[in-house]
């Protein structure tokens, strides 16, 4: 099993899936003449609130659909994605993550632009955001065989497996083995068991519920974690030049990268695996956000198209580095054999041996957790979409059992499902978005000349 979804993650993210992710985000990028990064301050005021009206059509803020679109894409993408990313491809690898990152921006003002353009009604009349409905609304119905398949894969693409494996590992190797502790099946069933009864208080509760959490402790934990990394960064001062610098001259000559070839060589193996770790943190293109971003209080879709082009910046810009740059100065990289967050957590430890490890627990724990209520909407909106929304409650019942699945299996299972189930998420999302960039355009210059903004 282990090698067949090897395999099938391998096949998914070949060069074609390059192409459409890089190259289409790029073409976005350039057709709106760099537009996210020219009114990068105008999002920071519609996400300060400036513009709300509590009148406008949707479920939540424009604050609490980013924190929540960020709630599930600030988790184990950054802390074990990013070890990950260095384990294998050394400090390269987090350029070619920024890379993705800085075109996953058009991609999700784009993709989150739709998302309120096009909303579509559920089988209950209620209105609804994300690539299955923007796919329908803005292509028309001929193109639905393309919305089942994000449908289809969102379902599994949403479940909460790599979260809860690297969550268990971390309760493993953190808490339980160094206080004498025996970890096997029936410790991780127990921790499993917990992680069951917390998710189902508070995804039982719907979006409003899992919104209000998730608005509450993102921003805490993002703060808390900034602080830590500072501290390893400055403890080690002297050695952060070296290897801030080293991370733009490996990405192009690959020196530690210790996997399989692509593309005939070393170099094309690391731009995937950045990219590949790129998207699995900050979903860009993927079509996870336009869910949340979808259900946004606004009748203004440029709006939550800024609002959501910040999440790339925050996620992969900001919190990745610090996790690269804390995992490179320590050296624990070259010096352990840990991998995902076993690897950033002997970073912790290398600069704060007594409570360093217990303090990125915590920050794992938050971000594993609210992680979980994020996707579990993700996913029942995709089975809503299929089945009728009187149906969709039954996906919380899949949920839980794969927390029960994912504390018991490898991680390198669990990473290379979701990591091949996105890519596959990404083909509808992408070729979407592709076909409807220029009504985008069309919407952006009436919106940026109604308000007068150049």
């Amino acid at each position: 099993m282990e090698e067949l979804i090897k395999s099938f993650s391998n096949f998914v993210w070949g060069l074609p899936l390059v192409i459409l992710l890089i190259g289409g985000g790029l073409y976005l990028l350039f057709l709106s003449k760099f537009l996210p990064f020219r009114f990068l301050g105008h999002a920071i005021q519609i996400l300060r609130g400036k513009y709300d009206n509590p009148n406008d059509s949707g479920e939540i803020s424009h604050f609490k659909a980013l924190t929540t679109a960020l709630s599930s894409t600030i988790g184990m993408g950054n802390i074990a994605g990013v070890a990950v990313a260095i384990s294998v491809g050394g400090p390269g690898a987090m350029f070619w993550m920024w890379v993705s990152a800085i075109v996953g921006m058009s991609t999700k003002f784009f993709t989150s632009t739709l998302a309120i353009m096009y909303r579509g009604k559920d089988s209950a009349g209620e209105i609804q955001g994300g690539p299955m409905y923007f796919i329908i609304e803005g292509l028309g119905k001929s193109w639905k065989p393309l919305a089942v398949m994000f449908s289809v894969f969102g379902m599994v693409g949403a479940l909460p497996v790599v979260n809860v494996n690297q969550l268990t590992q971390a309760i493993n190797d953190i808490l339980l083995i160094p206080n004498g502790v025996e970890v096997g099946l029936k410790s991780n069933l127990i921790i499993a068991f917990v992680l069951v009864v917390l998710t189902s208080v508070i995804i039982l509760g719907g979006l409003k519920r899992i919104s209000n959490a998730a608005s509450k402790m993102v921003p805490s934990m993002v703060l808390l974690y900034f602080v830590l990394v500072l501290y390893i960064l400055i403890y080690n001062y002297e050695v952060v030049p070296k290897y801030f610098i080293m991370i733009f001259t490996d990405a192009f000559s690959a020196d530690y990268f210790k996997g399989d070839a692509f593309m005939g060589g070393v170099l094309g193996a690391l731009i995937l695996l950045g990219i590949r770790r790129g998207a699995f943190s900050n979903e860009a293109g993927i079509g996870t956000a336009p869910m949340a971003h979808g259900a946004a209080k606004t009748d203004e879709p440029i709006r939550e198209g800024l609002v959501a082009m910040l999440g790339p910046a925050i996620d992969t810009l900001i919190v990745c580095t610090l996790t690269a740059l804390a995992i490179l100065v320590t050296g624990v990289w070259e010096t352990t054999s840990d991998n995902g967050v076993s690897l950033t957590a002997s970073a912790f430890n290398n600069v704060m041996p007594v409570y360093g490890k217990y303090m990125l627990m915590v920050c794992v724990l938050i971000f594993s957790v609210s992680s979980l209520f994020s996707y579990a909407y993700y996913g029942s909106k995709c089975l809503s979409f299929l089945i009728g929304a009187d149906k969709k409650h039954y996906y919380n019942y899949i949920y839980i059992l794969s927390i029960i699945l994912a504390a018991t299996t490898p991680f390198s299972v669990m990473l290379n499902l979701i990591d091949g189930v996105f890519a596959l998420m990404a083909i509808p999302t992408m070729i979407s978005a592709l076909i409807l960039a220029p009504k985008v355009m069309i919407e952006a210059k009436s919106y940026f000349k109604r308000l007068k903004i150049k």
